[in-house]
């Protein structure tokens, strides 16, 4: 049995049980997708020195080497 045809065989079990029972299934409303984009954590100013640092000692030792 293919995904497919199992597919189709589920569907028409569902099709049939509505017919039966047609309050069996509750449908809901899908929950919005967020507006607002995840959190992103600004560099400080200790960031922004260690990370010029690091750059200045890589120069360095490319300079040397």
């Amino acid at each position: 049995m293919t995904k497919d045809e199992l597919r189709q065989q589920l569907q028409e079990q569902f099709e049939k049980l509505l017919q039966a029972k047609p309050d069996a299934v509750t449908l809901y409303a899908a929950e919005p997708e967020p507006e607002t984009k995840p959190w992103k954590k600004k560099p400080s100013p200790l960031d922004q020195a260690f990370a010029q640092d690091l750059a200045e000692i890589e120069k360095a030792l490319r300079a040397e080497g």
